[in-house]
């Protein structure tokens, strides 16, 4: 099967009317939104005429639809407040994604703040996550899927087998999944170039998670080199994992048929032009 490829749009003005549009521009298969302020605590309602129309658009264009969940989220914080509004802003996304019928929410993994230890953090996010992954009991609820960062700070999840304790953590729970971000997890240490980088990688991501559980992957070139522990995208083939990287990443069994979403520099042009290649480096049809 092949990769839906995709961006993140626009929805300010209208969910459907901007991001709809913006997604046909973009030759988009599978597009990703905000339901909030990425960078604030807001919890807004939205508009239920515009989430019917973008849900039945994206039946009609055969669009697959992904909820990014705010950046101020942090499951493992040492602030009371933060977590408390953790909890309530990651329940807004859940809500906000169902309603407009996307498959999961992406979420940061978060770190561990105040110079507490890695075990405590994960045990608050055991505490604060898995009674939210329980309410996720409705044929329509969408998937937890949380994304590692690229190294910085005291993170939580960067390399592939970070995702084992957070797993634990959250006892392997049905609902929970996995966001690949290519320039993260290339910028936390795991070289995807070179003719086995890319599966490697993947392999030794699956040994961890499980088989099925990697559900997304957001595709971003890497303007540093591997190891860098910096979250900087570059456009698709131009950065140091470069097109074969991607390539070869696209032609590893654990990737087969899932949604790529850009979340490149340039702009429109840029956008078009990201998608327009990877629909080129997945390849043919049946492979």
């Amino acid at each position: 099967m092949r990769n839906p490829v995709g961006g993140h749009v626009p929805v300010a003005g209208g969910l459907a009317t901007v991001g709809l549009g913006y997604a046909r521009e973009l030759g988009a298969e599978a597009v990703q939104v905000f339901v909030a302020n990425p960078r604030g605590w807001a919890t807004p309602a939205g508009n239920p005429e515009q989430d019917e129309l973008f849900r039945a658009g994206c039946a009609d264009a055969g669009l697959s639809a992904w909820v990014h969940a705010p950046y101020l989220i942090n499951f493992g914080s040492h602030t009371e407040a933060t977590a408390e509004k953790s909890v309530e802003s990651m329940r807004h996304s859940l809500r906000r994604a169902r309603a407009i019928g996307a498959g999961g929410v992406v979420v940061h993994t978060g770190s561990a703040t105040g110079g507490r230890p890695r075990a405590e953090a994960l045990a608050q996010v055991r505490e604060l996550l898995l009674p939210l992954l329980d309410e996720l009991t409705h044929p329509d609820d969408p998937d937890v899927l949380i994304e590692s960062t690229a190294g910085q700070g005291f993170s939580l999840c960067s390399r592939a087998e970070d995702f084992g304790p957070y797993f634990d953590a959250l006892d392997r729970h049905p609902k929970l999944g996995v966001c690949l971000d290519t320039c993260h997890i290339f910028a936390a240490g795991h070289d995807l170039t070179g003719p086995y980088g890319a599966g490697q990688t993947l392999d030794q991501l699956v040994s961890v998670i499980g088989e099925g559980r990697l559900k997304l992957i957001h595709a971003n070139d890497s303007k540093d080199v591997v190891g860098a522990r910096k979250d900087r995208h570059a456009n698709i083939g131009v950065g140091h994992i470069g097109e074969d990287g991607f390539r070869r990443l696209l032609s590893h069994p654990a990737t087969d048929g899932l949604p790529l979403i850009i979340e490149t520099p340039g702009g429109d042009q840029g956008h078009k032009a990201d998608v327009e290649l990877l629909k080129k480096l997945r390849g043919p049809l049946s492979r």
